[in-house]
């Protein structure tokens, strides 16, 4: 192997599973013409065509697929090798790439994540926020953080937080301009704050549930988010009646500023959970888990 084979043999890799010359070359610091000269270069060498180009995409060959198929688990067994070396130097080091949604990122991560990264000054964190159920190993992602009843079984799942309850709440002035649900069916008669789900594009249904009886329910009304925080701001602001967690407002129901309603519905909220593949991890990553994990005082 020529001296610069295994750097062009681990850029190919990134290009196979990005299919983009532009993002791969974004995740390894390089432009995109250097990248794609790089690949020319590689496949000149090899005597075979690895990259199937077009001007709006780029794929793996079916000798491209064969080379990244051996090409995976040799990187892999790299990438462990030397992120096993950062426990000989006494703290983790490295980069770790993070998947997460808006409410994981302003709760937990904005709370635990800048004593994390005063503690490792060898660690860089990347977070990309998305709402939708990311597939972290296509992505690149280390790590995803998600409510833990949509986590796949074949992640090892570190709990971050309790099950909580959801409540549909809003303020004593609301409640002095409209009557208070004395059922489900009474929420069509409400102003209801409403959120469209980003993936489907679907308005989300309230879902009730009762000694085992879930129900699901279309609303009405004058707002329709895909935004948790502007939600809150709004129902806070009694402009409508809308759907919080428990465990964020449980002050504020205790003073009187917010009303709950229909408590006898109210469904579990699953905890957020830091997931990540069933494989050796980095000690860097091993640190930002113990670091984000739920510890039940």
């Amino acid at each position: 192997m020529k001296r610069g084979d295994l750097d062009d043999l681990a850029a190919f890799a990134v290009v196979a599973r990005t299919r983009s010359f532009t993002r791969a070359a974004a995740e390894m610091g390089l432009s995109p013409s250097a990248l794609s000269h790089a690949m020319r270069g590689l496949e000149q060498r090899l005597g075979v065509v690895l990259l199937a180009r077009t001007t709006r995409s780029v794929a793996p060959t079916a000798a491209g697929r064969q080379l990244l198929h051996s090409l995976e688990p040799a990187l892999a067994g790299l990438a462990e090798g030397l992120a096993s070396l950062a426990s000989w130097r006494g703290t983790p080091a490295g980069n770790i790439r993070l998947t997460t949604l808006h409410y994981a990122s302003r709760t937990l991560l904005a709370d635990r994540l800048p004593a994390f990264l005063r503690e490792y000054p060898d660690v860089t964190v990347e977070v990309t926020i998305d709402d939708r159920l990311t597939d972290i190993v296509a992505g690149g992602f280390d790590a995803g953080i998600r409510p833990g009843g949509v986590v796949e079984n074949d992640m090892i799942a570190i709990r971050l937080e309790p099950d909580s309850r959801t409540r549909v709440v809003s303020t004593p002035g609301y409640f002095a301009r409209h009557p208070r649900p004395q059922s489900l069916h009474d929420l069509q008669e409400h102003i209801c704050i409403n959120y469209r789900r980003v993936t489907t594009g679907e308005i989300t249904p309230w879902r009730f549930e009762r000694e085992g009886e879930m129900i699901n329910i279309r609303t009405q009304g004058q707002l329709i988010v895909n935004d948790g925080v502007l939600a809150g701001a709004t129902i806070r602001a009694g402009a409508g009646l809308g759907v919080l967690l428990e465990h964020e407002i449980t002050e504020e129901l205790a003073d009187g500023r917010l009303v709950s309603v229909l408590d006898e519905w109210s469904p579990v909220f699953h905890g957020c959970h830091l997931y990540y593949p069933n494989r050796q991890i980095t000690p860097a990553l091993r640190a930002l888990t113990e670091a984000l994990r739920w510890k039940d005082k």
